[in-house]
């Protein structure tokens, strides 16, 4: 039985070496991967976010650790929760965004990335979170349409480089 749990701000340097790798492995991101500014960043955000009342929690992340070192995360599953006007399709108005799912690469086929984002998943039906995206990698594809993820159109998107 794989074992998943909630992050702790401890686990943040953990959680930053994983974004890393998962950042490594895209395409379009692997050219600015790699160690910056942004890892303590992360970092600091992470250990922030982690810290607060689980009632207060707005950066839900699902670990498992690596069985054999001590220390190391295996896996996670990092989401954030917003709370946006209701309507008609989304009555508490309540929304979720997965995005960094990562499994350590001499960790993987063992199931921990589907364990960590099913308990993702569970924490945002508990809060009854009407919608949750995701952009997925073509390696992750098949995992999210496992566990319910299909096409929605978001008509437009804007990103700029600070």
């Amino acid at each position: 039985m794989i074992k998943v749990r909630p992050a702790t701000p401890d686990d943040a340097p953990e959680l930053v070496r994983l974004r890393n790798l998962m950042l490594e492995a895209m395409p379009a991101m692997a050219a600015a991967a790699g160690p910056g500014p942004w890892q303590a960043t992360a970092e600091r955000l992470l250990r922030e976010r982690l810290a607060v009342p689980a009632e207060q929690l707005t950066m839900p992340v699902f670990v498992v650790d690596a069985p054999d070192r001590p220390g190391r995360l295996a896996a996670c599953a990092v989401g954030t929760l917003e709370h946006r006007l209701p309507g008609p399709g989304n009555p508490d108005g309540l929304f979720g965004s997965v995005f960094n799912i990562c499994t350590d690469p001499d960790q993987r086929r063992r199931g921990y990335a589907r364990a960590c984002t099913e308990a993702l998943l569970d924490w945002f039906d508990g809060r009854r979170v009407g919608r949750i995206d995701l952009h997925a990698s073509s390696g992750g594809e098949a995992l999210y349409r496992s566990l319910g993820f299909g096409e929605h159109s978001i008509a437009l998107s804007r990103q700029r480089s600070y």
